[in-house]
């Protein structure tokens, strides 16, 4: 059984990655998915309760036009505040390594959902294990392309 490290492990890899974004923008921070491997990109949202933008940095593969993330927390219990808000607020704007792009999230469900595990799961080959740690089902996340 796969064990994840302590929480404040994770949370301050999440603190430095923040940090490389406002140091020096998309180019330290974002990258775009390659053969075996998933890119990284920042999602901001609208605070479900605030009101006001939310940024994070997610990893992402893409099918066709849609960017495809899950919603794990670091594989710990409790949803991720940025999927609650895409749930209340499902428009968003994605910045890739190639620049913005306006979407709309929702969660992949039957057929679709299985397909997208399965894709990720040939990204990261321990994902079954990992999963298994949290208490719900993880969504996985679609992010389609939309008007500006």
């Amino acid at each position: 059984m796969r064990r994840l490290p302590p929480r404040w492990i994770i949370r301050s890899a999440w603190a430095v990655h923040r940090a490389l974004y406002r140091i020096g923008g998309a180019r330290l921070s974002l990258k775009r998915p390659g053969n075996g491997r998933y890119g990284l990109f920042r999602l901001t949202t609208i605070g479900r309760r605030s009101g006001q933008p939310r940024s994070v940095i997610l990893a992402y593969f893409e099918d066709g036009p849609d960017i495809v993330t899950m919603a794990m927390n670091g594989w710990g219990a409790p949803e991720p505040a940025w999927w609650l808000n895409l749930q209340a607020h499902p428009d968003a704007e994605a910045e890739l390594a190639d620049g913005p792009r306006p979407v709309r999230g929702r969660a992949a469900v039957g057929e679709e959902r299985d397909r997208l595990w399965a894709r990720w799961r040939e990204i990261d080959e321990g994902l079954d294990e990992y999963a298994a740690l949290r208490p719900t089902p993880t969504a996985v996340v679609v992010l389609e392309r939309r008007a500006a």
